[in-house]
């Protein structure tokens, strides 16, 4: 059951990583003694605004809120000529305000809003005819204003640009290396702990050390991706769902919730088990009719259920739930990358190169084909509502603040923009990266992991290497996305890396045949001591002279 669960959680993972930047700017008034600042939302398709305070032009603010400007009856030009004008949202489209206030000789028009900020936007007949800044305010905001500031309130508009290089992408680079290094390695030494003494995860009570039981084998060739065919199927069926979810994404979105708290408690578990059992931790077990049951299991599981309710709760508090967040992630990547291995090297192949043909039509070629413009995965990532008005490629304009608390599927870290938290008035901003990016080029590492282990290499040569790869193929991830602004998909880099790392050290060594076809063999004159037992007869054994 905890497997299945896991595999449907999969099969909705979109393989992404981006990064969402804002159109959010910073109101700055002030009476000459007192500053304050507040949030604003604004479109560069209109006049853009500068990026530093001192770049900003003051303005004189006038307050017209008693009109919504949807025509210049009943304003004086000379009121509002050469000044910033704040007026009422509602009843006539943002160009229409516009053009009106700059006929009126407005130098800035900022629109006070009572219901929840989007991004200004008109027909594209319309941007060219505005030559003033258009900027969407909150109507408490102005309210506050007033009751700090009272009259002769200057205005300065302004809007920061965010660093590109941000904490927050080391942070990724960081939780990304280590759970692939550490899903590697476990997968590595169950596989050991399997062989040596039948003790693992896949462990069955009819063998013995160094045996493998008929059970026991057919359930590892079973559980998951053995033949081409089944990789086939399954990447059609990520697709397929992938589709449904793009349209069916309202009643999805919650079953995909629940299962992800299920497989991350089940997961976490996992994890913390494995910790205390190598830690020494009593179990303290005691029987109840004729069951024997572990305190040390019980308490665990009941803190595991607890900490995935607790996500489940304040999912969408992005303040602090991020960590939350992202230690479940993590868990359930490295439960994966152990859980489901793959048989040979040749699956690799053929499931990492497919599954990069899926993300680069996904991110690069359906935004040709939607009617927002906007690439097929990164709508099901982020949502239905939740970027507001989106522009061009897979760059995200977020609103101030969603129109509705708007649900999203559990298939991404996020990491807060630093740099833009301690400065930002507006919204918290996140750097996502997708379980994809971690789980697929893993399942690889966690291949060569277990190889190293078949064939009693001390070194870890294939592990290491492997890992290595992902390693840099995630720092050329990282650099592409600087260096064009835009959003990647990383398995276009993390592909080619792993995959020929991986190729060339088996054919370095002379062993791409064992290496691509997944099997075990002794090495006569070999520093290297043979692993598995004369009692083994379920992988074919050869002998090498070296």
């Amino acid at each position: 059951m905890e497997r299945s669960a896991l595999l449907v959680v999969w099969v909705f993972i979109a393989v992404l990583t981006t990064q969402i930047n804002c159109q959010e700017g910073v109101l700055h008034i002030s009476n000459g003694s007192i500053t304050q600042e507040f949030c604003i939302v604004y479109n560069n398709s209109w006049t853009p605004l500068p990026q530093t305070l001192n770049d900003a032009v003051q303005y004189p603010l006038v307050n017209m809120t008693s009109t919504i400007l949807c025509d210049p009856s009943g304003v004086s030009p000379e009121v509002v000529e050469g000044k910033a004008l704040v007026v009422m949202r509602g009843d006539c489209a943002f160009s229409q305000k516009a053009q009106v206030a700059q006929n009126l000789g407005a130098a800035v028009l900022l629109i006070a809003s009572n219901n929840t900020l989007v991004v200004p936007s008109a027909d594209d007949s319309e941007y060219a005819k505005v030559q003033i800044p258009v900027t969407l305010m909150r109507y408490r905001d102005f309210l506050e204003a007033q009751q700090v500031f009272d009259d002769g309130m200057q205005a300065r508009l302004y809007a920061p640009k965010p660093s590109k290089l941000d904490s927050s992408i080391f942070v990724m680079l960081l939780i990304s290396v280590i759970t692939v290094a550490l899903g590697g390695y476990w997968s590595g030494a169950c596989e050991r702990e399997h062989l040596n003494s039948g003790f693992c995860s896949r462990d069955s009570p009819n063998s013995g050390p160094g045996q493998i039981s008929a059970e026991d084998k057919a359930d590892s060739e079973d559980s998951f991706l053995t033949s081409p065919l089944k990789v086939l199927i399954f990447v059609a069926l990520m697709c397929s769902v992938l589709v449904l979810m793009y349209y069916f994404y309202n009643i999805l979105v919650y079953f995909f919730i629940a299962m992800f708290s299920f497989a991350s408690a089940s997961a976490l578990f996992s994890c913390c088990d494995a910790v205390l059992e190598k830690l020494g931790c009593p179990s303290g077990s005691f029987t109840i009719r004729n069951t024997n049951l572990s305190v040390r299991g019980i308490l665990l599981a009941a803190v595991c259920i607890s900490i995935s309710v607790v996500w489940v709760v304040y999912r969408n508090e992005d303040r602090w739930i991020w960590m939350l967040h992202n230690l479940l992630s993590i868990v359930f990547c490295l439960h994966f990358i152990k859980n489901f291995p793959l048989p040979n090297f040749k699956i690799c192949v053929i499931l990492l190169s497919l599954l990069l043909i899926y993300d680069i039509f996904f991110v690069f070629i359906t935004p040709f084909f939607t009617k927002n413009g906007v690439s097929l995965m990164m709508q099901v990532v982020l949502g239905p509502d939740a970027s507001g008005e989106r522009t061009q490629g897979n760059m995200v304009n977020v609103p101030a603040e969603p129109q509705t608390t708007t649900e999203k599927i559990p298939i991404a870290m996020r990491v807060p923009r630093f740099s833009a938290w301690a400065q930002n008035v507006c919204q918290m901003q996140f750097a996502i990266l997708g379980f994809g990016d971690l789980i697929v080029p893993g399942l690889l590492v966690a291949y060569c992991s277990r190889f190293d282990v078949w064939i009693n290499s001390k070194k870890k040569v294939y592990f290491l290497s492997s890992w290595i790869a992902y390693l840099l193929g995630m720092i050329t991830t990282i650099a592409v996305m600087l260096l064009s602004d835009m959003a990647q998909p990383a398995l276009l880099y993390l592909v080619p890396f792993t995959l020929i790392t991986s190729a060339a050290v088996a054919g370095c060594r002379g062993e791409i045949r064992h290496f691509w076809a997944g099997t075990c063999y002794e090495v006569l004159d070999s520093s290297r001591e043979p692993l598995l037992p004369d009692a083994r007869t379920d992988c074919p054994v050869e002998t090498e002279q070296r």
